[in-house]
């Protein structure tokens, strides 16, 4: 049997924050100007007229206070409400391309944290909810500037995508396929967002993890944890979608259309959603003979404040304190697959040899995944 740890983890954050009051300034400056342009079909009740939106809705919504973004420039500007992609985002041979760059940088601080080289890494997964471009492989551009070994290759799981990406990799080392693997999330949702929608414009942050995985008797890190078991389980929905992809440029007039960005029945996936991913926690800690005291932690998917307390609760039969399900919502917002990565990058260093902890992911396919780890 392979025993398989983590041993480093890496974060990379986008230098353009922005806060609610920021984002609802903008939000309420374009209701306002639409509701001026529409005015005689508002009035004429052929249209609704949109309403403002407000810092407090969107705590009291979701927990959030502010996110990192990849541009806020585009953002911010009425007459676009969309990143901007930089001078140079593409990338080129000797330059990453913005997403990329940002793997590339998580990459590096969670080498740096399990004391390795690009060298020693045998195999790289690139695993996102959304990719910059389809091909070469956003995995393929990070192996080349970073100087890992072996190949690498790109995933798209939607929220589920860090722990569908560590799952892999831990799956090659059991295999004998590598020895080191470097999963990276270089996260980029902010750029499927509809910053016209009241509903949804504020949900997203952008942000990039990186974990290094090893096989056990090869890790010489000061901060060792051991995979004790993985699980992951699909069940098809079409309660969060997106229709953008290459057949946008076949469907004619289609590029701004509400079903080109992000979209959700919110209350669909909570009443769906939710009582799977507790079932599914249930059942991996029954397989292995726990319960649910047994984890000293839990690092949820942050989807939003609501979901990640009912889920909690819902496990431990009560309200869950910060130390048993931490939170990183209200600086990050929705970081897609990373959130889960995140909050245990940042929420670990008070724990002891011997206690144990779960990673676990959900969102659209439906997808849930998760790993059991142990201090070492």
């Amino acid at each position: 049997m392979v025993d398989v740890v983590i041993s480093g983890t890496g974060l990379y954050v986008p230098p353009n924050k922005v806060t609610n009051e920021e984002l609802v300034a903008a939000f309420n400056a374009h209701a306002d100007q639409y509701n001026h342009e529409h005015k005689a079909d508002i009035d004429a009740g052929l249209i609704p007229a949109k309403q403002h939106s407000s810092a407090a809705f969107i705590e009291k919504a979701s927990g959030i206070k502010s996110r990192h973004l990849v541009d806020v420039e585009g953002v911010m500007d009425l007459n676009r409400m969309m990143s901007k992609l930089p001078e140079g985002g593409h990338g080129d041979f000797e330059n990453p391309c913005l997403q990329a760059h940002m793997g590339i940088e998580a990459g590096k601080d969670a080498l740096k944290q399990a004391g390795l080289t690009g060298e020693d890494i045998d195999y790289l997964v690139c695993s996102s909810a959304v990719m910059q471009r389809s091909f070469p492989a956003i995995g393929i551009e990070v192996q080349h500037h970073l100087g890992t070994k072996g190949s690498a290759l790109d995933m798209v799981m939607g929220c589920s995508s860090a722990t569908y990406g560590l799952i892999t990799g831990i799956n090659a080392i059991k295999c004998g396929m590598a020895d080191r693997v470097l999963m990276i999330n270089p996260e980029i949702f902010s750029t499927m967002i509809n910053f016209r929608d009241r509903d949804s414009h504020f949900i997203f942050g952008d942000i990039a993890t990186a974990v290094v995985l090893e096989r056990a008797d090869l890790a010489k890190g000061d901060d060792l944890w051991k995979v004790i078991d993985t699980k992951a389980d699909t069940k098809y929905s079409n309660n969060i979608r997106s229709q953008y992809g290459p057949m946008t440029r076949l469907d004619d007039g289609s590029l701004m259309r509400q079903d080109m960005f992000f979209v959700q029945e919110g209350r669909k996936v909570f009443k769906e959603l939710l009582p799977l991913v507790t079932s599914f926690i249930n059942e991996q800690l029954e397989n292995l003979d726990l319960q649910v005291t047994d984890l000293a932690r839990m690092w949820l998917h942050q989807a939003n404040i609501n979901m990640n307390m009912y889920a909690a609760k819902k496990l431990l039969g009560r309200e869950p304190t910060y130390d048993e399900a931490p939170t990183v919502l209200e600086n990050y917002g929705n970081i897609a697959g990373a959130g889960s990565v995140v909050a245990f990058h940042e929420n670990r260093e008070n724990m002891a040899s011997g206690d144990k902890g779960i990673i676990c992911s959900f969102g659209a396919g439906y997808s849930i995944g998760s790993l059991i780890v142990e201090k070492l």
